[in-house]
């Protein structure tokens, strides 16, 4: 009965381990992490919603944070007591004494706990590792602001790759009207097959341009999946081109260089977490400096060889402490390196706030120069290059411009959108 209950339960376990390694059940368990819910249309916010839930490197840098939780527990963690014992048999006794009964000792010990708390080293060993788990928070929430900087990018590549769509389209549109425009006169015999032919390259180069941003917004909407944890085939979902008009939000339209810089020089977390690094190196360096004290260890120890009159000796109690004996060696390695950990962290520190005086320069005037070029296309250029498109292209119909005068203006119109949804 026995042997077949071991039987049964062997077989529920192998069943239980083939179900679990199955990839068909690890494929339904998975089935909705590996294809995230896009929203149509997918707007930027939801588009950065679904990579803090998702974003790989974001995933690995949580990790981070817990495992330097983990160390912060170790740190502050008190050592067990060490407990030991001994059993023995007297051998060969005198004629007064009893050698059939069993000496035994009991012994119990601190494991250095009492040492750490009273040279502090414990305490400074939480020091270091609180500081390190600040620095893995602060590089947390770095790689979600450099990686959420990186959706945006992809997310604003899908818009201006949609744009390009768009814009390519209306060329194809307007080259074919141009190219049928064309051949309706030449064959009335009104132009030339030099003529033709110019109208009909200028028609396939617009649709070879076409398949080219298509190829382009395709590219862009795969490159985006991936930052938001796509696992699978990325469907063709929409975005909100609307989000690619112009517009300036209150705060950073009345926001200057100095007043950026001091709100980056307070906020950027890559600089708060390469400030808790040069706290975590100055702990460390204290505790190194600490360690010099030898570590001590206090132990109880209870003996007896026997029990009642026939003990050989009376029971005994002893108390110890034992240390090493720092003769020959004064942790000056240790010293050196945390020394030079703390050095170079501060050293780190001066080059990460230099980097934010140099991102904020650096993107201010690129944000500058190009807020210049919006409001200069939006108004004016980009309205005069349609209205110079359209005229030519009336022109070109009562024969009073030529052929390489339309195909110019529609070049010109279709340049200066591409440039204007790049600026934008």
């Amino acid at each position: 009965m026995l042997g077949t209950r071991r039987s049964t339960m062997h077989a529920v376990l192998l069943f239980a381990g083939l179900c679990a390694s199955s990839p068909t059940f690890a494929r339904t368990a998975g089935e909705d992490d590996r294809a995230p819910v896009l929203p149509s249309p997918l707007t930027l916010r939801s588009a950065l919603e679904i990579f803090r839930e998702r974003g790989f490197d974001l995933l690995v840098a949580e990790a981070a944070v817990r495992s330097a939780e983990g160390d912060l527990v170790i740190a502050g963690a008190v050592p067990n007591p060490g407990l030991s014992g001994a059993a023995g048999k007297n051998f060969r006794c005198a004629p007064s004494q009893d050698c059939s009964v069993v000496s035994y000792s009991v012994g119990l010990s601190d494991s250095n706990a009492i040492s750490d708390l009273v040279t502090g080293k414990r305490a400074l060993r939480k020091d270091v590792a609180a500081a390190a788990l600040a620095a893995a928070r602060g590089s947390r929430d770095d790689a979600q602001r450099t990686l959420g900087f990186q959706v945006k990018q992809a997310y604003t590549q899908v818009l201006l790759q949609d744009a390009l769509v768009r814009a390519a389209e209306e060329t194809k549109r307007s080259t074919a009207e141009t190219r049928d425009l064309v051949e309706r006169r030449f064959s009335l015999g009104a132009i030339n097959e030099g003529d033709l032919a110019k109208a009909q390259v200028a028609a396939l180069e617009a649709e070879q341009a076409l398949d080219q941003a298509e190829q382009g917004l395709r590219a862009a909407k795969v490159a985006l999946a991936f930052l938001l944890g796509y696992r699978r085939l990325v469907p063709d979902f929409e975005v909100a081109s609307k989000e690619l008009e112009y517009g300036t939000s209150p705060e950073l339209a009345a926001a200057t260089r100095a007043s950026l810089l001091d709100d980056a020089l307070r906020s950027r977390p890559d600089l708060r977490a390469q400030l808790q690094q040069e706290r975590r190196a100055d702990a460390g360096l204290t505790l190194a400096r600490r360690n010099r004290i030898p570590d001590f260890a206090l132990s109880a120890t209870y003996a007896a060889n026997g029990s009642g009159d026939t003990n050989i000796s009376p029971p005994s109690a002893t108390f110890g402490i034992s240390f090493p004996l720092p003769l020959f060696y004064f942790q000056r390695g240790e010293i050196a390196k945390a020394e030079a950990d703390l050095s170079t962290q501060r050293t780190l520190a001066h080059k990460a706030e230099a980097q934010v005086v140099q991102d904020v320069e650096t993107a201010y005037a690129q944000l500058t120069g190009a807020r210049r070029l919006v409001e200069r296309m939006q108004p004016t250029l980009l309205e005069r290059a349609r209205k110079a498109r359209d005229i030519a292209q009336v022109q070109y119909e009562k024969g009073a411009a030529s052929l390489l005068d339309l195909l110019d203006a529609e070049r010109t119109y279709t340049a200066t959108r591409v440039e204007y949804a790049q600026d934008l």
